[in-house]
């Protein structure tokens, strides 16, 4: 019953992309947008802050926009080209006011892991690639220019050996372009979260930051993720990483 639950909001969160993007081609051309972000860090920290790679990687954020839809391809690579996870974002921008935006997507994902096989008498490693699907709700509220809160709720479902229910709950808030010196900004964003996958559930902190130069494409940016209070083992009680983040086009 589960599986069929996560199936239809997935399949039905698609369809509807599918199914606007047509319409609105139909009726107008949106110009087409591209844009994206190559991060190298000293350790690969995933979509749900307490789960990290724990080696370095590189990281390719993605963004094609169209009015109000998106394709949003996320990859993640260990820092010698072995793949980490992959992750194909649908996404559409259902309300967008001044004050007050809600955005829905949807992705197919594969997550990949290194295993250990004895094939002709002899130990071998492979890589093996595990799928999921997910949908996400994001409200946000815009307090001031620099200043807003939010949510973001996703639910998961994998296919394959592995957690089969995600579910992932953030409040956040944020504060942007906070100036430090003639040029240069810090943004912020400090959050709380409840993860739960499948009967095993968690309570965690985490902070992202960055550092920012007016048009120069080379950023720094942090995350510090703190575990509360967890049953979702095993992990570290404290995940941090640092990532030198190129931004593109300029």
């Amino acid at each position: 019953m589960e599986k069929i639950g996560i199936a239809y909001i997935f399949s039905s969160t698609l369809l509807f992309f599918v199914a606007n993007f047509c319409q609105a081609q139909e009726s107008e051309s949106p110009k087409l947008d591209f844009k994206g972000t190559a991060s190298v860090t000293h350790n690969g920290i995933s979509l749900v802050p307490s789960f990290s790679l724990g080696d370095p990687a590189v990281l390719f954020d993605l963004k094609l926009t169209s009015g109000k839809f998106s394709f949003e391809p996320d990859m993640r690579f260990a820092l010698e080209g072995k793949p980490w996870s992959f992750l194909f974002w649908f996404r559409y921008k259902a309300i967008q006011k001044e004050r007050f935006s809600l955005r829905v997507g949807a992705h197919p994902a594969l997550n990949f892991r290194t295993v250990n096989i004895i094939r002709d008498g002899r130990e071998e490693d492979i890589l093996e690639s595990r799928r999921y699907v997910a949908a996400e709700l994001v409200p946000n509220y815009k307090v001031s220019d620099k200043v807003g809160v939010g949510m973001y709720y996703l639910i998961g479902h994998g296919f394959d050996e592995g957690v089969k229910r995600t579910h992932f709950l953030v409040l956040n808030s944020s504060f942007s372009k906070l100036g430090i010196s003639k040029g240069w900004h810090v943004n912020l964003s400090p959050q709380v979260y409840y993860l739960r996958m499948d009967d095993l559930q968690g309570y965690y902190a985490v902070g992202f930051i960055s550092l920012v130069k007016e048009g120069f494409p080379l950023s720094l940016s942090a995350i510090l993720n703190k575990a509360l209070d967890t049953e979702i083992l095993p992990e570290k009680d404290f995940t941090w990483n640092v990532s030198l983040v190129y931004s593109f086009p300029n």
